[in-house]
């Protein structure tokens, strides 16, 4: 069996400690001493930008994703959003991006040279308050890949993202008919009901963690502003 060899360690503010560490050809990111996210699972969260993109079906879409994590998100996103689109990462790991140009530069390409892209070392809600307050424009999609979920919170503080409140400021960050895409490793019956709570038009998709219809099943929730 093959080993797992630590490459690099960071903190999350308010939150556990991230680990990257390979096995053999495959990378993974640790929380503590489970797996948040690896290279060998990667079909769901491509699937939450290229599903809500086609949800959204628009040209030239304002996007902001919640999480680079490995910028699997990222690189679909700016895959499917075609020519003058933006989309704009919130990151709160500065250790990510250093990884992302360094022992994952292998996945990263040239994705964080592309003028349509940005990553900002912020927190997600900041972005989302200053398309409230007038600081920045109005979102046509909002991807929230910040945690493992509503129930599975890993950063202190993002509780608020998932809460009535949040949402309803998730909801007013939006484009009139934009979406709030959510990811999740398990289902929340009671998160669905605060998403319609919001005023939101929901559906909940289950997508396996990897094509074929292989690996665990993940869940992701498509919120549209009416």
């Amino acid at each position: 069996m093959l080993p797992r060899e630590t490459i690099a360690i960071a903190e999350i503010p308010g939150g556990e400690t991230l680990t990257l560490v390979s096995h053999g050809r495959d990378h993974i990111i640790m929380l503590g001493r489970n797996e948040l996210m690896g290279t060998r699972m990667q079909f769901s969260e491509e699937q939450l930008a290229e599903l809500t993109l086609a949800e959204l079906n628009r040209k030239a879409p304002r996007v902001l994703i919640g999480g680079y994590g490995m910028g699997f998100t990222f690189r679909k996103a700016l895959e499917k959003a075609g020519e003058g689109a933006r989309v704009v990462v919130a990151e709160v790991v500065p250790e990510i991006l250093d990884w992302a140009k360094g022992p994952l530069q292998h996945l990263t390409g040239d994705t964080l040279d592309d003028p349509r892209g940005d990553v900002v070392l912020c927190d997600v809600a900041a972005l989302i308050d200053d398309a409230n307050d007038g600081t920045c424009a109005k979102w046509d999609a909002i991807l929230l890949d910040v945690d493992n979920g509503p129930d599975g919170i890993v950063r202190d503080g993002n509780e608020r993202l998932y809460s009535r409140t949040g949402l309803g400021k998730a909801r007013d960050a939006l484009n009139s008919g934009g979406v709030l895409a959510v990811w999740s490793a398990a289902p929340d019956h009671k998160f669905r009901t605060r998403l319609k709570e919001a005023g939101f038009n929901v559906e909940e998709r289950t997508v396996r963690a990897r094509p074929n219809n292989k690996g665990p099943r993940h869940t992701i929730w498509f919120a549209r502003k009416p």
